[in-house]
């Protein structure tokens, strides 16, 4: 139940990002100081850690739609859900977990030095 929570909450996150992400695109041609100063606001430790988050959702709607068109489309799909279920978590907390320095090594920079 709440992978498929999951699921489409990592989805609705991801559209709203890529909505935000077209509308300050398309302010460079608006006004590119303004521009500037929203690419400025991205350059945050906060912000920085909210593309982490950015990452887990991309990672984990990725994967889960993998088991989900499994679980479609295989004869044993719906048999073994669970066991997929299990091994989409654990392969998305290694990936997680190796994209932990490359994706927040500027905020942890900022905030413990180089």
């Amino acid at each position: 139940m709440w992978s498929w929570v999951a699921h489409r909450v990592t989805g609705v996150l991801i559209f709203f990002f890529l909505f935000v992400h077209v509308l300050d695109t398309a302010l460079v041609r608006v006004s590119p100081e303004a521009y500037d100063d929203v690419v400025a606001t991205y350059k945050t430790p906060i912000v920085n850690v909210m593309e982490y988050g950015l990452v887990a959702a991309i990672l984990f709607h990725a994967l889960n739609g993998l088991r989900v068109i499994a679980v479609d489309f295989w004869a044993k799909g719906p048999k073994y859900q669970k066991q997929m279920l299990w091994t989409v978590m654990g392969v998305w907390v290694v990936l997680m977990a190796g994209a932990f320095y490359p994706v927040l090594q500027h905020t942890l920079r900022t905030l413990f030095g180089s």
